[in-house]
């Protein structure tokens, strides 16, 4: 999961140094008055996503895979839980209904 998101930032970075890049060269459009870093920003952004969707496909399939195993490890520990819990209360129930019936 570590290494998806880092591929994802560097992907958003690159794009970031492309766009500022072209922004001050003139080749792409300036933003409105004191905007210009928002602007560099969220193109950045606009082009990064498409891009990380399309080249990051496995290894966003790789994370996905890790939290669905983590998931159903955590789902299992939990059944395992319960079911440590309800063979406790059996067996405590059952203890106090001997102990309340006359021998």
């Amino acid at each position: 999961m570590l290494r998806y998101t880092l591929m994802r930032l560097g992907i958003f970075a690159g794009c970031l140094v492309v766009v500022w890049g072209l922004v001050h060269s003139g080749l792409a459009p300036r933003g409105l008055g004191d905007s210009n870093g928002l602007w560099i920003v969220l193109l950045a952004l606009l082009i990064s996503a498409p891009i990380s969707f399309v080249v990051l496909r496995k290894e966003r399939d790789r994370a996905s895979e890790q939290i669905v195993r983590r998931v159903d490890r955590a789902k299992a520990n939990l059944q395992a839980n319960r079911s440590q819990e309800d063979v406790a209360d059996d067996a405590a129930r059952s203890q106090g209904q001997s102990q309340e019936q006359p021998s």
